[in-house]
Order: C-alpha cells, then sequence, then structure tokens
C-alpha cells in the first residue's frame, strides 16, 4: 500500500530545495506524490516560475492560485484566502502526510488547512531564527502544528526540543541548500553568460534584497541604500535578482529594475534565475550581497565572499564566510570593499558550513515513510520538557 505524501511550493527559492526530496519521493515505489503549486509560481509577475518544475518532468497534481491577479493586498487577505483555498483541495482528496518548507505566510495558512483537518504536518527548517522578518513567527507557529521535524542544523535541532518538540520527532538531516550544491551540475562561466545574455566574464556580484518585514523599515530607503553602495563600488558587474511577494518586494524589485535599466554597464536583472542558474552563478560570483536566506545558508559550501545586509537574517548561525552589516549605504559599502579584499576572500574559502547533513532528500523521504509506517505521525504530540540530546549532522 502506498502512502500519499504532499508537497506543497510557493516560490522558486523554496521550489529549489525541495527539488531533490520531489524526486525522491515521485520515484519510491512505496508513495504516492501529491504535488501542489502556489504562489509566486503562478504569478505573471514573479516570473511564472511554474515553468521551471514542469521542465523537471514531476507531475503537478494542483496548481491553487491565491496572489491577486494585479498589485498587492494585505497579507491577511491572503492567509485568509489560502486556508480556504487549501481547505477546499484536502477536503477532495486529503494526503497521508504532508511535508512543508520554511516559514513563509502562505505556507503558514496552508499549516493552519491542514492541521484544521487532522492532515499530519512534517516541516524542513524548523528551529531557525530571523529577527528581521515575520516569518519568525510564521516558523514557529508551523513547528507546533507540524508531527516531525526535519531541521537543517544541530542549533536549530537543539532549539526545537528546548521549545518542547519531543526529541524522536526531531531528525537533523542537514540543509537541502548544501546537498543542492554537492550534486547539481553547475554551469560555465561561458554558459550563464550565454543563458543570461549579461557580461559576466568580468568580476560579479550576485543580488538578492528582500524587504525586511519586521519592525518599521523603509524598503524603499534600504533599496536605495545597497544601490548607491553598488553604484559605488569600482570593478564589480551586479547581477541582480528580484524580490520575493513579501510587502515592500514590489518597489524593491521596480529600484533594482531601474538601477539595471540605467546603467547596463554597470548591472543586469533577471527576475528569477532559476536553481541551476542561480546556483551557478553564487559558484563564479566575486561576491554575493542581499539579505536572501541562501546568503547564509548556502554560501558557506562555496566559501564565496558574502554580505548579509540588515536583520532579515538575523538570529541564523554565520559562518565565517558572511559579514554582516546595517542596512544604510556607508556600512554597505564598507562590508563589500572588505568581502571584496584578497585576506577576506582567502578565509572566506576556508569556511565550513554547518549544514553538511549528506544526502539530505533521501533522509528525509526515509524519516517519512518510517513515521508513516510506525504510527508516529498519527500519535498525538507532547509537550517535551526534559533533557536537550545532543544532535550531530
Amino acid at each position: 500500500m502506498k502512502h500519499t505524501i504532499a508537497v506543497v511550493t510557493s516560490t522558486r527559492a523554496e521550489y529549489g530545495l525541495l527539488r531533490g526530496v520531489l524526486q525522491a519521493l515521485y520515484t519510491d515505489p512505496e508513495v504516492q506524490l501529491q504535488l501542489l503549486v502556489t504562489g509566486t509560481h503562478l504569478s505573471k509577475a514573479h516570473g511564472q516560475t511554474v515553468s521551471e518544475i514542469e521542465a523537471d518532468g514531476i507531475p503537478i497534481t494542483a496548481r491553487l492560485p491565491i496572489l491577486p491577479e494585479t498589485g498587492t493586498e494585505p497579507v491577511a487577505e491572503t492567509i485568509a484566502r489560502t486556508v480556504q483555498v487549501f481547505d477546499a483541495c484536502f477536503a477532495q482528496n486529503a494526503p497521508d502526510a504532508l511535508l512543508l518548507l520554511g516559514d513563509r505566510f502562505e505556507i503558514f495558512a496552508v499549516a493552519v488547512a491542514a492541521a484544521a483537518r487532522h492532515i499530519p504536518i512534517a516541516h524542513i527548517s524548523g528551529g531557525d531564527v530571523t529577527l528581521g522578518a515575520a516569518d519568525e513567527y510564521y516558523r514557529h507557529c508551523i513547528t507546533k502544528m507540524a508531527s516531525l521535524h526535519f531541521p537543517s542544523c544541530v542549533e536549530s535541532a537543539q532549539r526545537l526540543v528546548r521549545m518542547g518538540e519531543e526529541p524522536r520527532r526531531v531528525l537533523c538531516v542537514g540543509g537541502l541548500g548544501d546537498e543542492n550544491i554537492r550534486k547539481l551540475p553547475k554551469m560555465s562561466r561561458e554558459q550563464l553568460c550565454e543563458s543570461t545574455g549579461l557580461p559576466l566574464q568580468q568580476p560579479f556580484g550576485l543580488v538578492t534584497y528582500h524587504p525586511e518585514t519586521a519592525g518599521q523599515n523603509n524598503p524603499a530607503a534600504q533599496a536605495d541604500a545597497l544601490i548607491a553602495a553598488m553604484q559605488d563600488t569600482p570593478g564589480i558587474y551586479w547581477l541582480i535578482t528580484g524580490s520575493n511577494a513579501d510587502e515592500g518586494g514590489r518597489i524593491c524589485t521596480e529600484k533594482m529594475q531601474a538601477f539595471a535599466a540605467s546603467q547596463p554597464q554597470k548591472a543586469g536583472f533577471v527576475q528569477s534565475l532559476g536553481l541551476k542558474r542561480y546556483l551557478s552563478a553564487m559558484a563564479l560570483a566575486a561576491l554575493v550581497a542581499g539579505n536572501s536566506s541562501s546568503g547564509v545558508v548556502e554560501t558557506p559550501s562555496f566559501g564565496v565572499p558574502t554580505v548579509n545586509i540588515g536583520s532579515r537574517q538575523a538570529g541564523r548561525q554565520i559562518c565565517e564566510n558572511v559579514l554582516c552589516c546595517p542596512a544604510e549605504q556607508t556600512a554597505i559599502h564598507a562590508a563589500i570593499a572588505k568581502a571584496l579584499s584578497p585576506e577576506f576572500a582567502a578565509a572566506a574559502k576556508a569556511a565550513r558550513s554547518p549544514y553538511n547533513g549528506g544526502d539530505t532528500a533521501q533522509k528525509i523521504c526515509t524519516a517519512l515513510k518510517n513515521a508513516l509506517q510506525s504510527g508516529l505521525l498519527r500519535t498525538v504530540k507532547s509537550f517535551y520538557d526534559g533533557e536537550v540530546p545532543s544532535f550531530t549532522l
């Protein structure tokens, strides 16, 4: 008898991480995969990245639009719509388990819909901390609804247990991004230049900047500060990707597009590079800058100098290849200059990632099947108040 496991993906970054897990589940003879695609994948404004999923050949079970056709709306309205859309989906075809990754508001809404229908949830990347984003509390809410956890590092695994999760439900498997980096074939510099149509033969920086969604920060002003710092950095071409669907993301994207359009000799903009091009660019870049989680979690595997701007990723484990700075022009410029120095480049190259867990995707697939077969996913959780055990990757 096959186990039906549903997996939800709503963004390009999330799909890039889930890709290996989806392939493992899809090819497993004991699993019936339900791939549910939603969010920015189905949005023209964000590159309609469902095409990347289609190209990989894994059948899409359902396409579930949740974002407004034009403009933006309050996050609460999107959450409400997402709960309704996924409740209807689960009412028609409830899986034996639901696998979710991360901490976005739409993934939180999917978890609410599943929990209301008593569908067991397994959660990837719980236990992280990102103090500069609303993702922080969405992530921890998903943790309390989930029955099985796949944290990406030891520190996060220990935090989950301190949050009251039973140690038997916490499996420290490593980071999917790290596994992608080790396994996915990369493009050469020439191939990347041809694919993007941009002059990346020269030293370039890879930039992704999202709005900070915690506190009263001004995303437009922060984007302007980053652009000014890039403008003032000689000898570097900037390869910029689009922001996400968070409130303020559209203005960040528009400002980056305008900068690249006005100075094509200095910068190029691509809404979405896709997984292979993005990791290839990261491997070839002189530095990575911005505030994407990939800058903190994935760049250590490449040993590439990285500038993490602002507080969006505050609280995550920071490796030696990453410099953190405020979202202010002078501070960003100084951090970029240091990251480009030969001394820091050498130190970054020697960095060792805390997220290397080996065959992470297969570990998740096997653990999910075991938890379904043993009945663990259907067992009511208890709040754990005991000792925090030692975890290893």
